[in-house]
């Protein structure tokens, strides 16, 4: 008997990639495409192939060399690691409170990193010639430790009066209400400090990729990996926070442990990335949304190395966008990050508003 004729190479497939694992691979690779073409962008154009020679150490100049690897190379990572830490950070608090437009922003967690990086620049003294002043690596050390404190103690407050609080727009309200003191608090900081400082500090406070130099990149990076490694040991307790307290303590998930732990990460993660690029907006609240919607999962195995992923990608995005100005000079992260994240969040609250409606 003649056996049934199949399609040429069909004997030859193997099973159907998923499409969650399609989606993964696409969106590394747009992230990878994006990191090589931020490299390349900038006031002084380096050709592609120029790339590999550099690493390779056979740069036809060595200008270009110099250029790629004190500049664009740690502004790229310092980016990843930044859209990284920032989505994570803010899967975790949207995931604690219940809330898809809770962030490290509109719960003025970034305010109170800011006020602990103020507080270690004025107390090092000295005009510096930037923001965070030529501290050293313990003192870009202390300048970590001092940002991730201040946030925790915003969002202890925050996860103190959301007990007392059922109502999560209400929650919002007041979170914003603690980051405007938190601001206020800052202000009276800046306003003691240096006419130096304080003119560097406008700009620090539009956000930026390029402040952290190869030296002071270890502690950013240590930070980050730290803050997401502990949310990959807490997947399942993210899972069933999902629930509610009542819920998760019902199925034998220690919800005290569990907001500690999402206490300490997202202060971490959070709290180095303002130190070391500014308060960095929106990130935090689009970036996990948007992989809810691409992926389509409300499983936090999938989500956190997704809204990593997605996080990089808008960073990355937002560090492209910005060396497209005329004159070679580079746009400030925050509002570029504004445009690619508000049309998220607006959405977000079109589609709850539209659900309210409809009930």
């Amino acid at each position: 008997m003649v056996p049934e004729a199949r399609p040429l190479g069909s004997q030859d497939a193997g099973p159907p990639i998923p499409r969650g694992t399609s989606r993964f691979l696409l969106l590394s690779l747009a992230c990878i495409g994006l990191f090589f073409l931020d490299l390349l962008l900038g006031s002084v154009r380096i050709p592609l192939i120029e790339v590999p020679r550099i690493f390779l150490g056979t740069a036809s100049d060595p200008v270009w060399s110099t250029i790629m690897t004190l500049f664009r190379l740690p502004k790229a990572v310092t980016a990843v690691a930044t859209g990284a830490a920032l989505a994570v950070a803010g899967l975790i608090l949207q995931t604690l409170f219940r809330n898809p437009l809770a962030g490290p922003d509109s719960l003025g967690i970034g305010a109170g990193a800011s006020i602990g990086a103020g507080i270690v620049v004025i107390l090092a003294g000295g005009a510096g010639s930037t923001f965070l002043g030529e501290l050293g690596f313990a003192g870009y050390s202390a300048l970590a430790l001092a940002s991730s404190l201040g946030a925790a103690v915003v969002l202890a407050v925050i996860l103190a009066i959301s007990r007392r609080v059922a109502s999560s727009v209400t929650l919002l309200i007041i979170g914003i209400l603690v980051g405007y003191f938190a601001g206020s608090i800052l202000s009276v900081l800046i306003f003691f400090a240096s006419p130096q400082k304080v003119q560097v500090f406008l700009g620090w406070t539009y956000g930026s990729f390029a402040g952290v130099t190869a030296s002071r990149l270890p502690i950013l990076l240590g930070a980050a990996f730290l803050g997401i490694l502990i949310v990959a040991t807490m997947t399942k307790d993210l899972d069933a926070l999902l629930l509610g307290d009542r819920a998760a303590a019902s199925i034998g998930i220690n919800t005290r442990r569990a907001r500690t732990r999402v206490l300490i990460a997202a202060s971490l993660l959070a709290g180095t990335v303002t130190a070391f690029c500014g308060p960095i907006a929106f990130l935090g609240i689009a970036a996990p949304q948007g992989a809810r919607r691409l992926f389509r999962t409300s499983a936090h195995r999938r989500l956190v190395p997704g809204s990593a992923l997605v996080g990089i990608f808008f960073a990355l995005l937002a560090d492209v966008m910005s060396q497209g100005a005329p004159g070679g000079v580079a746009l400030p992260i925050n509002p570029l990050l504004a445009l690619l994240g508000a049309p998220v969040i607006l959405s977000i609250v079109l589609r709850s508003r539209g659900r309210e409606a409809g009930s």
